[in-house]
């Protein structure tokens, strides 16, 4: 347990506006929680998102400290807790929004039922890239497709975040996986485990044809929304499953009604933002740790490195749409 009284954070008090790094009171763990003392603070695009004031679907009043993602060790136990222990290396998606606490600071006291133990095989800046887009991409798979064996899934953007994820857990699970993407990372998306369709170069109609017969994929996943979502209203099969985690414009469902298929939003900030269905995204950060350790699951990885001080560029680096692989901060 830390001997001072105050921590290190990183302080936004302005949508827009700088970090500032400031020394504030160091929580600590109420009933249901844990004090962690963090050690990596995954960044994705949503955090520079509300840092800019562009996500109203993600309130968080200001001054906030940031992070969705984080890794660490349990430093403290609140009453009520018996799933962790002092020491414990845990993981998970705990606050950066609602109001809640963010991971771009040296503690924070967080809902225990949103951690699970880290992977063994993976360093805490490794384990900080993934609860956010695992969580995301395991809901759409499998809370609300049930993707199994044997099924043609689509991943629209395969090397992305959650994309990415998306693949290796299909993948995992014995689908027969494709993945649109540019050029460029086709070898990324094949490596993780799924078959590179160039969306520039194929149209929908095309690779529906080569690859299913003309019959459709069993399950879509789109990651990107847009136009991107209408065309997996057309590539999804007959009683297929089209999934997004970023359906929110207006569409026509025509091609879907006629083809008997479903349709599943997924808005896996939820129980963070109710406090409903937290004990769930343990349950799935668990599971991520059987799949990362069995070696179905990795996050891919920026090779750049990033700390407090310099948190900023991390932010531009996810902004500028030049990372390839997830950004993370270390906190030490």
């Amino acid at each position: 347990m830390s001997n001072s009284s105050t921590m290190r954070a990183l302080v936004v008090e302005s949508h827009g506006g700088p970090f500032r790094l400031a020394q504030i009171p160091l929580p600590q763990p109420g009933h249901g929680q844990v004090l962690v003392r963090i050690k990596a603070s995954g960044v994705n695009p949503l955090d520079t998102k509300i840092r800019a004031g562009n996500a109203e679907h993600a309130r968080h009043p200001l001054p906030a400290i940031l992070g969705m993602d984080l890794a660490g060790t349990v430093e403290a136990v609140g009453a009520g807790v018996l799933t962790f222990k002092r020491g414990d290396e845990v993981y998970g998606m705990t606050g950066g929004i609602g109001g809640v606490q963010g991971s771009l600071a040296e503690y924070a006291a967080v809902d225990a039922d949103l951690l699970a133990l880290k992977p063994h095989n993976l360093s805490m800046r490794e384990a900080a890239a993934l609860p956010l887009a695992f969580i995301t991409a395991w809901e759409g798979l499998v809370d609300r497709a049930n993707v199994r064996a044997g099924q043609k899934v689509l991943v629209h953007g395969g090397a992305g975040g959650v994309g990415s994820i998306a693949v290796q857990i299909a993948h995992g699970l014995g689908a027969d996986v494709f993945a649109t993407e540019s050029a460029e990372k086709t070898a990324l998306v094949e490596q993780l485990g799924a078959k590179a369709l160039d969306y520039r170069k194929v149209p929908v109609e095309q690779y529906v044809k080569d690859h299913t017969d003309g019959r459709g994929f069993d399950v879509v996943y789109d990651t990107a929304g847009g136009a991107v979502l209408d065309g997996s209203f057309e590539a999804v099969a007959r009683h297929g499953h089209v999934v997004s985690s970023l359906g929110w414009g207006t569409h026509k469902l025509a091609p879907l009604s006629f083809r008997g298929a479903s349709y599943s939003g997924v808005f896996t900030l939820l129980p963070i933002l109710t406090g409903i269905g937290r004990q769930h995204h343990g349950a799935i950060m668990t599971e991520a740790t059987r799949l990362v350790e069995a070696g179905k699951v990795r996050p891919v990885m920026d090779p750049r490195r990033f700390v407090l001080s310099t948190a900023s560029d991390a932010h531009a680096a996810v902004e500028s749409g030049s990372a390839i692989g997830k950004i993370v901060v270390e906190i030490d």
